[in-house]
């Protein structure tokens, strides 16, 4: 018995299958194409998005062996993107806007006016952004009219091409939970505050548990896709709390960092009720996929892509990563002294802040190349620990261990910087794509393959981790010039920029 995951990522878009404890058959993967209009504005095609996930699913069913049964489908997807369709004919009436998109900064700015930002955390687990699903409405509201005439309805990336596969309109919690329109208190729409806005309640589908089955692929399209006739599709949701499950990150104590071109720190919390001090941790909150329990994230969304914004800055062609690694092994152990601020798209938690601009501080005549991509690596992992001493706040206990995946890992001085800068023990399951499998694991727990969440975590960990151990000397040096040094300076120099 095989499950197929689908991964819809800002870069790449991935299918791939599984067997029930985590083993990958066949893994496809396809380039996330962006456009922009004439004024600018970041843009997926739907047809696009469609054929490029069906082509994956092709070449990940004709790898294996037609009589291994696949039993389900899961979907997981970057966040925020969404657009709208038709609730009768499917078709698209808006641009497919991704998450990363600031077009929508002004009606973010709107929605915190005419809103008690913490009353808004309490009820949807967020604080204010251009990237919400929300702020996207409104944006469209205001420039595309006529995309809100009819019955329209907001489907997220995931359930998009959930609908294309299945003919049913879904959202699930943890995606439904980044619209700023969805109550995690109640697991419902916040139908009062959606009409303030001058919407229908009916924008929304209806949202259900992360993984669970919300519709079967007919027969002539599933045989075009080299699947069983009724496959059971369901939305995995949010691409990091899918990953969350792959690494067996569903309890209290078990914190995973993913790193990729955004960084993110994910953990578990059991449900209760959001107050101050979660609110002053900069965090976000959501559902998790594990029944009764919330997800806590916070993320540095240029962490890897302040790497390679520099890599692209320090030679007339970008330099390759064989150069870059090779530069980095002339790096002396230990932190260079310079403190560089990855704020090149505004700053996440635990200080959200779209003003927020990069900074590199204490830069002198004898510093080059190796120092200022050693500085960058220093920089994402300071603002690692600034979000971890947030989460450790309010999580109760200590942060002391990070599960790690993603593509940074492949970079060892960047892990062992991590471990100095937190004093933390990284490890490093044998998993390649985390999301991916995640994704097909939620659709098992949904369709009954598995019997619960626990029940295939439990399945899939049976790999060793590889470790990175801190260093004690190192973290002492990194620790001074983090707080005398990169917490300090953080009010000043956000002070002016915001002047």
């Amino acid at each position: 018995m095989l499950l197929l995951g689908i991964d819809i990522g800002t870069t790449n878009s991935k299918a791939g299958l599984f067997t029930e404890n985590g083993q990958a058959r066949a893994i496809a993967s396809r380039p996330t194409v962006t456009h922009k209009n004439e004024n600018g504005v970041s843009y997926y095609d739907p047809e696009q998005m469609w054929r490029t996930i069906a082509d994956a699913i092709r070449e990940a069913t004709a790898k294996v062996d037609p009589a291994e049964r696949i039993a389900a489908i899961g979907i997981a997807s970057m966040a925020e993107s969404g657009l709208l369709v038709d609730r009768a004919s499917g078709k698209p009436q808006s641009l497919f806007m991704p998450w990363f998109d600031t077009c929508s900064k002004p009606q973010a700015q709107r929605i915190a006016a005419e809103s008690d930002p913490f009353e808004r955390f309490r009820a949807s687990g967020l604080h204010g952004s251009f990237k919400l699903g929300l702020a996207k409405l409104l944006w469209i509201q205001e420039h595309q009219a006529e995309a809100l005439e009819g019955d329209p309805v907001w489907l997220s990336a995931s359930g998009y091409i959930a609908y294309r596969l299945t003919g049913e309109m879904a959202f699930d919690y943890s995606l439904a939970a980044r619209t700023y329109a969805f109550r995690i208190d109640r697991k419902e729409w916040d139908a009062p505050w959606i009409r303030q806005f001058g919407f229908r309640e009916s924008i929304f589908p209806v949202a259900v548990p992360g993984g669970a089955t919300v519709g079967r692929v007919g027969g002539t399209l599933a045989a075009s896709l080299g699947l069983p006739a009724e496959t059971p599709v369901g939305i995995a949701g949010h691409d990091h709390v899918a990953a969350a499950l792959s690494v067996g990150s569903i309890v209290p104590g078990l914190v995973y960092d993913s790193m990729g071109t955004a960084e993110t720190l994910v953990g578990t919390l059991p449900e209760r009720e959001l107050g101050r001090e979660e609110f002053a941790t900069g965090l976000s909150f959501g559902c998790h996929i594990a029944p009764n329990r919330h997800f806590w994230m916070g993320g540095n969304s240029m962490s890897g892509g302040s790497v390679e914004w520099l890599r692209g800055l320090l030679a007339d062609e970008a330099l390759s990563y064989v150069e870059l690694l090779a530069l980095l092994e002339e790096a002396k152990p230990g932190p260079t002294g310079i403190l560089y601020y990855p704020y090149l798209a505004g700053s996440g938690a635990p200080l959200p802040d779209a003003s927020a601009r990069g900074a590199f501080i204490g830069l002198t005549k004898d510093h080059g190349k190796t120092e200022l991509i050693q500085a960058v690596l220093e920089g994402a992992a300071y603002q690692l620990e600034a979000i971890r001493r947030g989460a450790q706040r309010i999580a109760g206990q200590p942060i002391d261990r990070l599960l790690v995946v993603g593509g940074g890992t492949r970079v060892a001085k960047w892990l062992q910087i991590k471990a100095d800068v937190s004093a933390v023990t990284l490890e490093l399951p044998p998993i390649a794509e985390a999301t991916l499998l995640g994704a097909a694991m939620a659709a098992g727990v949904g369709s009954g393959v598995y019997a619960s969440a626990e029940e295939a975590a439990a399945a899939v960990a049976q790999r060793e981790a590889r470790l990175v151990l801190p260093d004690a000397q190192r973290h002492a040096a990194y620790l001074d010039l983090y707080e005398r040094g990169y917490a300090a300076l953080q009010e000043p120099l956000r002070a002016f920029y915001r002047g």
